[in-house]
């Protein structure tokens, strides 16, 4: 009987304490051995590769149900493990919104036997079901408590200050905030000029991504609740976040560290039109010197597909957001390449990070015991993303025909071989995310 069920071989593993070349021993789907010598059931060679711990994705929205037009819970874990995303969460601005325990059941139910990777999903925070939160956030299967304080892509919306602290004082897990001044940004709409999507970020400015990130700051402190800011677009609120660590977390997106709004508005129109916005370049390299100081603690894509039908309609009536799943490690594996970032930090932002700051119990990390969850990685290959590499339903992004040096190879999920080389396996096994915090029953 062999010694492992699977053992990848030749590559160069990055665990807790660095990079070794060991081979991996995998059994029952969890870490059995680093350095390892016997055979197995499976053996996969990484000679030339390096072995991430698997890459997760805290800000997804895969649309269903209700918007499956954009994507569905199968096409957007299809394109995460392409991308060499093993587990990701999922956002609540469905149809129906996801603000109820019916609704979370639903969603567990529509993602088994058809989710490619492991996922967990929020439940939505309005005012009608602030009390019941603290009950919702700890049903297994969910990531958390989500509260939108400014108006985006769907219904969901938590703008007063007075529901804003009902919500924070109910349940104890880190709340996930969308920090946009709902006022402010009612105030300010003329500032939108009809058909120029460059008018975007001085309608939505930097002005209301920091009073809603003082406001929730503030009424963090007040109710001594956690949160974690998403998708940060400005060096002020990281300066803001960095001066409250103890009760805040935060997140920043591969394309705010990527794209500038002075080239992506012109190039892109609308297809670069996402909530919070693309913002200068002064304000992305402002992301990059505090991201190099250790201030941002996960990276998500906030993937939030719409069709190219919809994006084709004149701005301001063009939908907010853009596909990210699948491109985000390639993204991040380039800056690597490109000198802007380590690839242990690139992993404590992907890996380590969300495993921390969200309380996951067995992943996030290359050690024994921990979710055989490997994401391997070509370092050098330089390669073009392609259309036809997409499997977005929405079947568009914003960095086609970027050429980029770092690819993701494989995909292994619990111990399970997901995708190798483009090629995806026979079936989706992801499974629903388990947190210390949760209950398994």
């Amino acid at each position: 009987m062999p010694s492992y069920d699977m053992i990848l071989r030749n590559g160069t593993v990055w665990t807790v304490g660095g990079p070794v070349r060991a081979d991996v021993g995998v059994k029952d789907g969890r870490i059995a051995g680093i350095g390892v010598a016997g055979d197995a059931g499976e053996t996969i060679d990484c000679t030339g590769l390096d072995v991430l711990p698997g890459v997760i994705d805290s800000q997804v929205h895969f649309r269903e149900p209700g918007l499956e037009a954009k994507e569905d819970l199968e096409s957007g874990s299809r394109s995460a493990v392409l991308g060499g995303v093993t587990a990701v969460f999922e956002m609540p601005n469905t149809k129906p919104n996801t603000d109820s325990a019916e609704a979370i059941a639903d969603k567990l139910a529509r993602a088994r036997n058809r989710m490619w990777c492991d996922h967990a999903f929020y439940v939505g925070a309005t005012a009608d079901n602030a009390e019941a939160l603290a009950e919702l956030e700890m049903l297994p299967g969910t990531a958390g408590v989500k509260i939108f304080m400014g108006s985006s892509t769907g219904s969901l919306l938590v703008a007063e200050d007075e529901h804003l602290a009902r919500v924070l004082r109910s349940g104890r897990r880190r709340v996930a905030i969308h920090a946009e001044d709902e006022e402010r940004m009612i105030a300010r709409q003329g500032e939108r000029v009809e058909g120029d999507p460059s008018s975007h970020p001085v309608w939505r400015d930097d002005e209301s991504a920091l009073l809603a990130t003082r406001r929730i700051l503030r009424l963090a402190r007040e109710t001594g609740r956690k949160i974690h800011i998403l998708h940060i677009t400005t060096p002020d609120e990281l300066a803001l976040i960095a001066a409250n660590k103890d009760i805040a977390t935060c997140e920043v997106t591969p394309q705010h560290l990527t794209l500038a709004g002075e080239e992506a508005y012109p190039r892109l129109g609308t297809h670069a039109q996402m909530n919070p916005p693309i913002r200068s370049g002064a304000h992305r390299d402002g992301l990059w010197r505090y991201l190099r100081q250790g201030v941002p603690d996960v990276l998500g894509s906030d993937h939030a597909p719409h069709t190219i039908e919809e994006k084709a309609r004149t701005y301001p009536a063009s939908p907010s957001g853009m596909p990210g799943v699948q491109t985000l490690l390639p993204l991040m594996l380039d800056h690597v390449a490109q000198g802007r970032l380590t690839l242990q930090h690139l992993i404590e932002l992907t890996s380590a990070g969300p495993q921390r700051v969200f309380g996951l119990r067995t992943k996030g990390r290359i050690a024994l015991g921990y979710d055989a969850d490997f994401t391997v990685v070509d370092l050098k290959a330089r390669w073009t993303i392609e259309q036809d590499w997409l499997a977005s339903r929405c079947g568009w992004s914003p960095f086609t025909g970027m050429d980029i040096t770092g690819k993701p190879v494989g995909t292994i999920i619990r111990g399970h071989r997901v995708m190798w080389e483009g090629t995806l396996a026979n079936a989706a096994i992801g499974a629903p995310v388990q947190y210390d915090s949760v209950p398994l029953s």
